[in-house]
């Protein structure tokens, strides 16, 4: 019986019974299960106390009471039908927003996540998902850490004096305190979850119906759970070609765990993660080679951000390969790797990182979508409508697995707007346009909008306007790295559709530029916002003179 077991599954066998409430219990189980403490109002506070004891009804806070209420009163005849009204796949960002905000407004939903694990498989993975486990948050820590290097020695030049070497630096002892964070950090969103009032479930969740998730716990036992609306948020995972001796190569999700530091390693790839992960190994200390078939990095970004990128990975002393592509890795007597490419030889190293993209999680582990007819596209992600809504009305899917714009943030607008579509009843499409990002290599990128490349193809004529400088941070020390900022203006409306920048600070600066955009603010609005001197912010507000102008009529105007 599905009811019953859903009851063992959250039943604690150390609860004392209490033999003059069993009776009642036993009926007031099997309707909690079903359609939570709301369904019975002839419940007692006794029988209620017990029920939280024995963990059937699980303690709700207090400001989630009156949503549930309200809630309960639109969906009561449904929810009779359903153990959950929201059952979510996936505790990564996405997954955990949607449940909690979706409890929080009155819905009775349980998730389900792999045991945690700081590298992901088809049997781990941990509340937090990829972003706090092993994607931006621990990536970020290891881009701080990375920077002291140079700024050790720009020190110099502003009249510090270390003596003959810089401080040391012990990978070991910045891995565990890493480690340490994201394990408090998984932490902190199994409480977000119990505090939202959300079921939480550990384990592997699979589709085995439009209104049916199994659950099998570690050890095997496999449950089913009934709910109105399935979300599928299980994220995604990383990918790397099937060349000869790849899997001699690591991802990054064991490079934010290895136990030791590799003197030399070969990144191969040039998106986000590739030059992210250079920067951190050659910042720490590493002889760093990073190799992409491109003839820049970030495909997709604007053309001067590529190439100053590309100029500053060789500035830091990275080896860098356009135009190569990977044959086969082959494993020397000393541990040592040897890479055959088809352009530049054989490359020695200690470690082959792949960061040549990621892959929708939906075979691992395999959620059954096929088989209940959720449609899936050539690259395994779940296709959605503007809603998020699969090709099975009753299932929904946010985040990474629908392969739309694979950002934590954007995850998390995809949660909120499920909870408002689905719980509230208010259809909310998310909102893509002007979605700023930055990567973090070293100096950072950041940027919203469109680039040049994508306003011309969209019809605009525009005026660019462009500023290469010295940062004053490192004005002293010496070392040749170029900021760029640049914005783009179509000339018709005045409007600013493209703001870009590579330089220290890029991600704080361009988040405020985000919310211009998203306002519609035009070139004469940033012209007659004063500067704040001395900052490399001020750029944006004092460009006044158009390096060029672009697009279709750009002759005619």
């Amino acid at each position: 019986d599905t009811r019953r077991r859903t009851a063992d599954a959250h039943a604690s066998p150390r609860a004392p019974s209490a033999p003059s409430l069993a009776p009642l219990v036993r009926l007031m189980s099997l309707s909690v299960c079903r359609h939570g403490a709301a369904a019975f109002p002839i419940f007692t506070s006794a029988a209620r106390a017990h029920l939280r004891g024995v963990g059937v009804v699980r303690p709700r806070h207090p400001a989630h009471r009156a949503a549930r209420r309200a809630f309960a009163t639109t969906t009561r005849a449904e929810a009779m039908e359903y153990d959950y009204d929201v059952f979510t796949i996936g505790g990564g960002s996405g997954g955990v927003r949607a449940a909690r905000m979706s409890s929080t407004a009155g819905a009775k939903v349980g998730l389900v996540e792999l045991p945690y694990a700081a590298i992901s498989s088809a049997t781990a993975g941990g509340l937090g998902g990829t972003c706090v486990i092993r994607g931006c948050v621990p990536k970020k820590l290891l881009v701080y850490g990375a920077a002291f290097e140079a700024e050790f020695r720009d020190a110099v030049g502003f009249g510090w004096d270390h003596g003959e070497s810089a401080p040391t630096f012990s990978w070991e002892r910045l891995i565990a305190a890493k480690t340490t964070e994201i394990e408090r950090l998984n932490g902190i969103y199994g409480r977000i979850l119990d505090n939202a009032g959300v079921d939480k479930f550990e384990g592997v969740g699979k589709v085995t119906g439009p209104h049916e998730v199994t659950v099998t716990t570690v050890d095997g036992v496999a449950t089913k759970y009934s709910a109105k609306t399935i979300l599928l948020a299980p994220g995604g995972r990383a990918w790397y070609p099937s060349i000869p001796g790849a899997d001699l190569g690591i991802t990054s999700d064991e490079a934010l765990a290895f136990e030791k530091q590799p003197k030399r390693v070969l990144v191969i790839g040039g998106g986000y993660i590739a030059v992210e992960f250079a920067g951190i190994f050659a910042g720490l200390g590493s002889d760093v080679e990073i190799m992409y078939r491109a003839d820049l990095p970030l495909r997709g970004f604007d053309e001067e951000v590529r190439q100053t990128v590309a100029n500053n990975l060789e500035g830091r002393g990275i080896v860098v390969r356009d135009g190569v592509n990977p044959l086969k890795i082959s494993k020397n007597d000393d541990g040592s790797l040897s890479v055959e490419t088809d352009a530049a030889g054989v490359i020695e190293t200690d470690c082959v990182m792949w960061a040549t993209g990621r892959v929708p999680n939906t075979d691992r582990p395999d959620l059954g979508l096929k088989e209940i007819g959720v449609e899936l596209d050539a690259k395994g992600a779940v296709v959605v409508d503007e809603y998020s809504k699969t090709t099975v009305d009753s299932i929904y899917a946010v985040g990474d697995v629908t392969n739309r714009v694979n950002l934590t943030p954007v995850a998390l607008m995809e949660g909120m707007a499920f909870k408002d579509t689905v719980v509230r009843g208010i259809p909310t499409k998310p909102d893509y346009e002007n979605i700023p990002s930055a990567v973090f290599c070293q100096p950072p990128v950041a940027t919203v909008g469109m680039t040049e490349a994508q306003a011309i193809a969209a019809g605009h004529t525009c005026d660019v306007y462009t500023s290469t400088f010295t940062p004053m941070k490192i004005s002293l020390a010496g070392r040749v790295e170029k900021a760029f900022m640049k914005l783009i203006v179509d000339v018709d409306t005045d409007k600013v559709i493209g703001c870009h920048m590579v330089g220290p600070d890029s991600a704080e600066i361009m988040q405020g530029l985000g919310i211009a955009l998203k306002c519609g603010a035009t070139k004469k609005q940033f012209d007659s916002c004063v500067g704040i001197h001395p900052s490399s912010a001020e750029e944006f507000v004092t460009m006044r003179d158009a390096t060029r102008r672009v697009g279709p009529n750009a002759e005619k105007k």
